[in-house]
């Protein structure tokens, strides 16, 4: 077995030893199929934004507001249910505005060349100020239907509701990438934007509808939080964007090629739940949670830099 591929084979030993390890640490709380199911719901969110996040660095870049877009969706759309607007009118609001946020990313990053680092940094904090402003600093919850919560609850076949809809994300976006011709651009683009500028390549309009896909998605996952929870606050996506990222820079190391794959993100965010959920069980404090979720970034962008060497 050569170095790359005992690489990629790493990663997917690492998620299973993580498991043996939490279930033989507590087998009953942890190795249940209660648990199991709630996992899959807990991943499904973070999914969501690991997806548009891969998006975006396919072409080389980075979206730093994937988290406050879930968290304004999500507020939009509660003030919206709040004032007595039909649910469909709520929700398609609120992935408007991400789409909205992405449109605004993608011109100022791939138009007017600000560094996506900065570009998406600064919006995103200026619309987690308009989540604050429409939300008043407080939780939302009041007056909500139930026909929006059904969005996020209940199961279907035996697995959570949000399940599927995780499901049918992943699978669309990997159609995306693999099977279509603009997903093939997005791949050429992130390799190199010289040589996809030479060959003709719509460089501008493919680098906006990616940030534009990235908000709508993201958005998506902060509406399918909201509906889970039942109640929404103006940080509620921050805590999203930290293990997103991880989960995408753990699923390049899974790939041979090293670049971002949905099948690879999909692998981190398996890892980064069952680490979540296995330390919440184990009772390790938030904090450092925090900081083995950062260690776990720096590794795996070691191990990728190596795998290149």
């Amino acid at each position: 077995m050569n170095a790359r591929l005992l690489q990629r084979a790493g990663t997917l030993i690492a998620f299973v030893l993580l498991c043996v390890g939490f279930s033989a640490a507590r087998p009953e709380a942890f190795a249940t199929g209660a648990n199991v199911l709630n996992l899959l719901q807990q991943m499904t969110t973070l999914a969501i934004v690991a997806v548009a996040a891969t998006l975006v660095m396919v072409i080389g870049e980075f979206d730093l507001s994937v988290g406050t877009v879930a968290s304004l969706a999500a507020v939009l759309c509660f003030v919206l249910l709040g004032e007595g607007m039909p649910v469909p009118v709520a929700v398609l609001a609120g992935l408007a505005a991400g789409l909205v946020a992405g449109v605004i990313n993608g011109v100022l990053v791939a138009r007017f060349a600000v560094p996506s680092f900065v570009a998406t940094l600064a919006n995103g904090t200026i619309l987690g100020g308009v989540a604050y402003w429409l939300s008043g600093g407080a939780s939302l919850f009041q007056g909500i239907p139930a026909e929006f919560t059904a969005l996020g609850r209940g199961t279907l076949l035996g697995l959570p509701t949000l399940a599927w809809w995780m499901a049918a994300v992943l699978a669309a976006v990997s159609f995306m990438l693999n099977r279509l011709e603009f997903g093939r651009r997005l791949y050429a683009i992130g390799s190199s934007r010289e040589a996809a500028r030479l060959a003709g390549l719509p460089i501008l309009r493919d680098r906006v509808l990616t940030f534009v896909l990235a908000g709508g998605l993201s958005a998506l996952a902060g509406l399918l939080l909201a509906a889970r929870l039942g109640s929404v606050q103006h940080t509620m996506g921050d805590p999203l964007l930290l293990p997103a990222y991880a989960a995408v820079f753990l699923g390049t190391t899974a790939s041979l090629s090293g670049v971002p794959t949905v099948g690879g993100t999909l692998l981190g965010v398996a890892i980064a739940g069952v680490l979540a959920n296995g330390l919440t069980i184990v009772g390790v404090e938030p904090f450092i949670q925090k900081m083995v979720t950062g260690a776990i970034i720096i590794a795996a962008v070691l191990v990728r830099r190596l795998g290149r060497s």
